[in-house]
């Protein structure tokens, strides 16, 4: 299993008039988080922009258990537990900042496509990545 991590702390954009994070933020926090362990495996998601290969979402989820408020700090512990072919799942684990504390769960689906934007399967030098570190 590939694991990362990464703290946000909660702004008040974030939050609704109840003074919870707004439901929709959770998907950018996985977005943050999926960036963040791209990058740290050494393949950005720019980098693969930059070589014609696409990686949209296709399907996404939450489950949301409990609610962080205004200037909490967050841990999104993203993981990858499958070594991709045309698609990759992407694991999702949202804590309070010291992790004691399951905020949501949830994964994103993205599909590889060519500069076509047609479905491909996923770059040999990725899958060889993701082998290494799995």
């Amino acid at each position: 299993m590939i694991i990362g991590k990464t703290k946000i702390r909660v702004i008040y954009a974030d939050t609704d008039q109840m003074g919870v994070v707004y439901y929709t933020r959770y998907f950018e926090f996985f977005e943050r988080g999926r960036t963040e362990l791209l990058r740290e495996l050494g393949s950005p998601y720019s980098d693969m922009e930059k070589e014609g290969v696409g990686l949209p979402v296709v399907e996404a989820h939450c489950e949301y258990k409990r609610g962080p408020h205004y200037d909490d700090v967050i841990v999104v512990k993203s993981m990858i537990t499958q070594i991709p072919r045309s698609t990759i799942r992407i694991d999702y684990e949202l804590y309070d900042e010291p992790e004691k504390t399951l905020l949501a769960t949830g994964y994103t689906i993205h599909c590889f496509l060519n500069r076509d934007g047609r479905p491909t399967k996923a770059p040999k030098a990725f899958i060889d990545l993701i082998r290494r570190n799995l």
